[in-house]
């Protein structure tokens, strides 16, 4: 028998799932100890529903099918249920079968196919769920197709198999559709998979944020504390739904004028998000009297979780598992809260007290309830509002990459913040951040370089500067502290994208706009020279002078600076007036202010004038339902502020426009994928589970040349008689260099001679090398061709286990490696991503004919780098490849020295079916 305590039991298939209405369900092997609860399972199945799978009447499960249901040996038989709340909801199971169409093992690569799901839970998206698994698993079990057979009656299952966007055949035969679906995911499948999971994370996270009714669980009689504060922020939002309060020792029908129960189940209504403010003890009681009620998300604010030690970090994990078991999702624990401000909705389930913050264009999403706080302080004190607001504390469950899913097609938000202590899973974080930047910013300050406690979310190894390169290649705009994440948000929810780099800059102090000038030389802008109004200015002169600068072709973005007049109060409205009064005028470019203690400047800038309500964003900008708007002009204090938030815009919009340009991941017809995959086959067919294998030299070289990656051959040289050999071998002239760890790629030890061109010369130096730096033994010389000079190039490809596969390009030697002066991007690599890699190291100009140098070939290098990617994302058991130095020419390259690492692959890679994280 398998249970899944048995060591057979496979329990890396279980998975927690987000369905199509943003409930969540568990998915797992069935075992032989769910006899029970397929039976209950069944029973509550409609006859049609029965009719559909048995293609006849089968009103009930025999002993012999509750058997063979709940038996398997998780290789030809396996089977695979959704649950909530430990009761099946949905089943499927595959039987491998031979060409004969009957029970078959190994090597046989085709499996029948077949789902049931209860009628209460059809159209969640539970079966759509169940195959992504179920052909997961067939995938690792070495079967390649599914076949079924569906009644021409039942399209709600033939449209979960012609949605899949697996490539799959279609008959008819003996009155039912015959079904054959290859099992290799597609452009299309990863697309359909992908696409399901946005639209299920956004409908979890919008189930929380938009709730119809809110409890809060754990209000004092008193009034003090966390739960009774939660409660008066929530009632006097003017939150729309319905309101309740719950403490199991209340005597009185209300608390703080809001209807009170002395539990959830007393409430005689759907409660769709509950608040919990209890001692972390009495949550798990709390949690299961929601799941029992029907809660459908919750916001634990308790503490005493991961943040208070392995006790709590174990409290945690139970916390989790025992929320998705009834079908929920969580913020927190240890969260400070959320906020809504749509006008149907009006949330504030926060420690945030009245007044909320007002209506705006602004996402924002915190790890940290301290940070948090001081967001909300900055921007209500610089007049912007928000759209939605997350502190998720502990991050559990619901994290960054949920809000993400929700504010890519949320109209109510323009411009996306978020604070991250942690990424937890780059690979995703990114691929989701690059989507979301295509249609609006995404500004990112990360908190720390470790991970908190309390967050068990495991961070990735990588470099800080390699994670900066991959958020800017998902187009995500990275900033270092708060405050330049409240700077760039303003600007950028408040102003259209700038055309270009050309800055205008006017203002009534020529000091201030030398400063601002600076500051633009030093972001990579090109201010034109300020326009010095000289300090008589009066608020007509700032108008006409920027009506000129925003009307002139030469220039994409303003700014403006001023310093105090003698009586500031009276011309500080004056002049705000007048700069929107010139926006208006000629729209279209972002202009932003720096002043001087010009506090009630400040103010009148940001003010609304008149009533406005925020519109969804256009192409070019934040919006109204008239179009981009100009009724708040971002203020900074300090010209370094304002510039370093329009060159954020700046680099953002030629992002947003490289995007008309789309890459491709080019084929190679040279490319050996067949002969590579066998070749690894058989290298790893006696390696360990978890061991790595480094390949040796000509191992490597062999699975390098199957893609077209040519690696120089060196002959061993362990004497001077056999340096001479492998040179007439070679042919002159030669390198004669070392390949001693500890001497391995350091020309500057001096463990490299070059341009040998006899054999006097090649003796000589074998003498000066060995007795420089040691014995030959120690050395491990080795005898190279030379090759035409050029510039000396390093490429590699790491796995990280959060990121995945990682493309890395700099150039060779110290100074490169000292200075950190490498890029980096995600595998597979585009063409465009291939040049870019190349282009974005500091010291690149040294490719493309610095100080008179010829320009080497760097067409060559981008294609390289593009063999390299296509080898690691297409077979996962590469798990890291190294080619130093890679020698860049005038016309080609030559790769002298490669290493390959090898190891089995994890039972599931990034195309794996959708599933939360578990930690």
């Amino acid at each position: 028998m398998t249970i899944e305590s048995d060591p057979s039991y496979p329990a890396h298939w279980e998975a927690d799932v987000v369905l199509r209405d943003g409930g969540t369900a568990r998915i797992r092997p069935i075992t032989t100890e769910d006899a029970g609860r397929l039976v209950s399972f069944y029973e509550q199945v409609s006859d049609e529903s029965k009719y559909y799978r048995f293609f006849a009447p089968y009103p009930r499960l025999s002993d012999r099918d509750v058997r063979r249901f709940t038996h398997h040996d998780y290789v030809d038989r396996v089977g695979l249920a959704a649950t909530i709340g430990g009761q099946f909801i949905g089943t499927v199971r595959y039987d491998r079968i031979g060409p004969d169409g009957r029970p078959a093992s190994a090597p046989a690569d085709e499996a029948e196919v077949a789902f049931l799901v209860q009628d209460a839970h059809q159209g969640r998206g539970v079966a759509s769920a169940l195959l992504e698994h179920i052909g997961a698993v067939a995938r690792e079990r070495g079967i390649r197709r599914f076949a079924a057979e569906v009644l021409p009656a039942n399209t709600k299952m033939i449209k979960v198999f012609t949605d899949v966007g697996y490539e799959q055949k279609r008959s008819f035969e003996d009155g039912s559709v015959h079904l054959t679906l290859d099992l290799e995911p597609t452009a299309e499948s990863l697309a359909v998979q992908r696409a399901r999971e946005q639209r299920a994370e956004a409908r979890s996270v919008q189930r929380l944020l938009t709730p119809g009714s809110v409890a809060v669980v754990g209000v004092s009689r008193s009034g003090a504390g966390v739960g009774a504060a939660a409660l008066r922020n929530l009632r006097d939002s003017g939150f729309h739904g319905h309101l309740y309060a719950v403490n199991e020792a209340v005597t009185r029908d209300l608390l703080d004028g809001v209807r009170a129960y002395r539990s959830i189940e007393a409430v005689g209504a759907p409660v769709d998000l509950a608040v919990i403010a209890v001692p972390a003890d009495r949550v798990p009681g709390v949690v299961a009297a929601c799941g029992e009620h029907g809660v459908q998300g919750l916001v634990v604010l308790s503490d005493g979780y991961g943040e208070s030690g392995p006790a709590g970090l174990a409290r945690q994990r139970e916390l989790v598992r025992q929320v998705r078991s009834y079908g929920m999702r969580l913020i927190g624990p240890n969260a400070y809260g959320v906020i809504n401000t749509a006008p149907e909705v009006e949330l504030n389930a926060s420690l945030t007290p009245a007044p909320m913050p007002m209506r705006g264009r602004i996402g924002l999403f915190t790890q940290s309830g301290a940070i948090g706080i001081a967001l909300l302080s900055a921007l209500l004190r610089r007049g912007e509002g928000l759209s939605s607001f997350i502190s998720a504390g502990n991050r559990a469950d619901v994290s960054g990459n949920d809000i993400l899913q929700y504010w890519y097609d949320d109209q109510a938000t323009d411009v996306a913040l978020m604070y991250l202590e942690t990424l937890g899973n780059p690979r995703k974080f990114t691929r989701l951040a690059r989507r979301t930047a295509a249609e609006k910013p995404v500004v990112v300050a990360r908190g720390g370089r470790h991970t908190p406690a309390g967050h068990v979310v495991p961070d990735t190894r990588l470099p800080e500067a390699t994670v900066s390169d991959l958020l800017r290649q998902a187009g995500v705009i990275r900033v270092d502290t708060v405050t330049e994440l409240v700077d760039v948000g303003l600007l950028l929810a408040s102003q259209p994208l700038p055309a270009g780099p050309r800055v205008a800059i006017l203002g009534n102090s020529e000091s201030l706009g030398v400063l601002t000038y600076d500051a633009c030389l030093t972001q990579g802008l090109r201010p034109l020279a300020p326009l010095d109004l000289t300090t008589a200015a009066s608020p007509q002169d700032f108008r006409a002078a920027l009506v000129s600068a925003l009307a002139s072709e030469d220039c994409d973005a303003v700014v403006v600076t001023a310093i105090p007049w003698v009586n500031e109060q009276a011309l500080a409205d004056e002049l705000a007036d007048a700069l929107r009064e010139a926006v208006a005028e000629v729209p279209g470019k972002p202009v932003a202010v720096v002043h001087v203690e010009l506090g009630e400047l400040v103010d009148a800038l940001s003010a609304e004038r008149g009533p406005w309500a925020p519109g969804p964003r256009t192409p070019d900008g934040p919006g109204t339902p008239d179009g981009p708007t100009a009724d708040r002009i971002p203020s900074y204090p300090a010209a370094e502020r304002a510039v370093r938030a329009l060159a954020e815009a700046v680099r953002y919009g030629q992002w947003r426009r490289s995007l008309a340009e789309v890459g491709h991941v080019p084929e190679y017809e040279d490319i050996d994928e067949a002969g590579a995959a066998a070749q690894l086959a058989g290298l790893l067919a006696d390696v360990d589970g978890g061991a790595v294998l480094t390949l040796a030299e000509w191992d490597a070289r062999e699975l390098l040349g199957r893609y077209g990656i040519r690696v120089l051959p060196a002959l061993p040289a362990p004497s001077p008689d056999a340096a001479v050999r492998a040179a007439g071998i070679l042919g002159y002239p030669v390198a004669l260099k070392t390949t001693a760890p500890h001497l391995r790629h350091r020309a500057d030890l001096g463990g490299v001679r070059l341009d040998l061109r006899n054999e006097a010369e090649l003796r000589r130096s074998y003498e000066d090398l060995t007795g420089l730096l040691g014995k030959p033994s120690e050395l491990q010389p080795v005898v190279q061709a030379m090759v035409p000079r050029g510039v000396d190039t390093v490429v590699r490809s790491v796995i990280d286990p959060a990121a995945g596969a990682v493309l890395s390009f700099g150039l060779a030697g110290v100074a490169s490696e000292l200075l950190g002066d490498t890029a980096h991007r995600l595998v597979p690599a585009t063409d465009r991503d291939a040049a870019g890699l190349i282009r974005s190291i500091r010291t690149a100009p040294l490719l493309f004919g610095w100080r008179g140098s010829a320009p080497v070939d760097t067409a060559a290098l981008e294609e390289l780098l593009l063999r390299v990617s296509r080898l690691v994302d297409d077979h996962p058991e590469v798990i890291g490849v190294s080619l130093e130095p890679v020698v860049v020419a005038t016309e080609g390259l030559s790769v002298l020295s490669a290493t390959v690492r090898v190891a089995h692959p994890p039972a599931r890679g990034d195309l794996g079916p959708r599933t939360l994280p578990s930690y």
